[in-house]
């Protein structure tokens, strides 16, 4: 029989890490990168940019960090360094094929094949990785040579790894007529990471920049420029709802209590009676750990004298994956006057700079900076040359099955959209998961069945985060819960600790599954 082609879209970490475990599986797989280097976004990010996980949390489970890496939160270019010497050290990087861009994928069934992938009782027609119904046709462009005509891959799998902070930025629909009104200068923040550090600074020195959000992206943005600026020309961080920050202190503590009991406090799909009890009982600790959260960060930060206290909960903002650390000297650079804060809403442009508060109040400003997210459903959707294909991501809040694979999308897996506290740690799961489902280990249910698994992950998450459900942060609060379920999906023991007390109240780190 011949051998099984798979192809890796994206070469940033959860691309390094499927290309790893496809090939420790036997596989020889190949990885379409766009660009010119290995890590994905950590290839172009700004430079005060520090991971937002403790190191030990963030790390591959078999490849420890050097030595030389004494930081508990390393910088942006001693992650781009580690993810490097992890592609070499794995003999990744000999797979990835450099400036070569998946412009679509395309699902062709066989000539004996069924009418359509979405009727089938099992994925794929068999619940299996691969099939004999169909294979994927991707499309790749070569970067350094557009004009050539694209080369056509039939591959028998696809993973799928382009992130969701990338490429298709997120910004305000301002009519073009009001756009064109202001003088200035308007990007959003991916351009800006993208620029090198000396054409960065040239590009906002002694200028008045505003820059609008209150994310990671937006508050490291805002700080590089006041740091560079000073107080002479004060960059604004414009925003309209405040969210709950920490310190890096703060974050250890909390990853250090990520532990089967604490999971024991918050509900979970498909529980029984006993763990719906116990997580009933246990809330008030849930809640209590909130409260003494935020009364923390109302000590350590001005909170109070700035208006930066959030109208909601620490612990509501957890569960919607929206927290951050602020950079080291955020509130230094507010109290010299470097950083202003505002709290408005933007609605539009004027010939000076931007239009606030319904029209009632005007902001002069040179340069404008949306660091206002990614647009990551129509990232993935826009790939597919099938309609049905982009419904079923864009059509649907429904999370991934295992977090990685769509119910009606076969012989395709999504790595590297789910989010959570430890991104690597979680990537390098579905990826051990889904190397052992391509050498067969396992068959996923029937189609039905993954539907009603999402729809009841879809419903647990909303229970927590609200009106700010998404669906890729379905598992935030139940990480080992998670992994529990990939372990018994290959056949191995999910308890990885020696004894009982370690295992209710030591936290988990990669290493734990090393072996898996």
């Amino acid at each position: 029989m011949a051998a099984k082609k798979v192809a890796i879209i994206g070469a940033g970490i959860s691309g390094i890490l499927a290309c790893k475990h496809a090939l420790e599986k036997g596989f020889d797989p190949v990885v379409f990168e766009a660009r010119s280097c290995v890590g994905g976004v950590w290839c172009s990010t700004i430079d005060s940019t520090r991971l937002q996980t403790p190191k030990e949390y963030f790390k591959f489970s078999d490849f420890a960090w050097p030595d030389s890496v004494a930081e508990a939160f390393p910088d942006h270019s001693q992650v781009l360094d580690y993810v490097r010497s992890y592609a070499v050290r794995f003999e990744v990087v000999p797979r990835i094929r450099f400036g070569s861009k998946v412009t679509a994928l395309d699902y062709c069934l066989s000539s004996d094949g069924d009418d359509g992938g979405g009727d089938w009782r099992l994925w794929g027609g068999s619940g299996e990785a691969f099939s004999c119904k169909g294979k994927w046709k991707v499309v790749v462009e070569n970067v350094l040579q557009p004009l050539q005509p694209p080369m056509v891959y039939e591959m028998d799998f696809v993973i799928l790894c382009i992130g969701k902070f990338s490429d298709v930025p997120n910004i305000p629909d301002f009519s073009p007529s009001t756009r064109a009104l202001f003088n200035g200068e308007v990007l959003h923040s991916m351009n800006y990471a993208a620029m090198e550090k000396i054409q960065a600074a040239k590009f906002t020195e002694n200028k008045r920049v505003v820059v609008v959000g209150f994310q990671k992206s937006a508050v490291d943005t805002a700080a590089e420029i006041a740091k560079n600026n000073g107080p002479r020309h004060p960059c604004t961080l414009l925003f309209r709802r405040v969210h709950w920050a920490g310190s890096e202190d703060m974050v250890k503590f909390t990853f250090k209590n990520l532990t089967r009991f604490s999971e024991l406090m918050v509900h979970k799909p498909e529980e029984g009676l006993i763990l719906w009890f116990l997580a009933l009982i246990l809330s008030p600790l849930r809640w209590i750990f909130s409260k003494l959260v935020e009364c923390y960060l109302r000590w350590i930060y001005p909170l109070n004298k700035y208006n930066m206290v959030p109208e909601h909960s620490f612990l509501k903002q957890i569960c919607s994956c929206m927290f951050m650390i602020l950079p080291r000297d955020f509130y230094s650079r507010v109290r010299e006057g470097s950083l202003l804060l505002r709290k408005s809403n933007v609605v539009g442009f004027y010939e000076k700079g931007l239009v606030l508060d319904g029209g009632t109040s005007h902001l002069e400003t040179d340069v404008v900076i949306f660091a206002t997210g990614y647009k990551s459903d129509e990232k993935i959707a826009g790939i597919f040359s099938s309609l049905e294909f982009k419904k079923c991501i864009t059509g649907s809040s429904a999370p991934f099955y295992r977090e990685c694979i769509h119910p009606r999308i076969p012989q395709l897996a999504i790595l590297g959209y789910s989010e959570s506290p430890a991104t690597l740690f979680t990537f390098e799961m579905r990826s051990k998961w889904l190397a052992h489902f391509l050498a067969g280990k396992f068959r996923l249910p029937p189609v039905v069945e993954m539907e009603a698994n999402v729809r009841r992950w879809e419903a647990n998450a909303r229970r927590y985060s609200r009106e700010n459900y998404k669906r890729a942060c379905v598992g935030v609060m139940l990480q080992l819960h998670c992994n529990d379920e990939i372990c018994r999906d290959i056949g191995s023991n999910p308890k990885r600790k020696n004894w009982f007390f370690s295992e209710m109240f030591s936290p988990y780190h990669p290493s734990d599954y090393a072996d898996l």
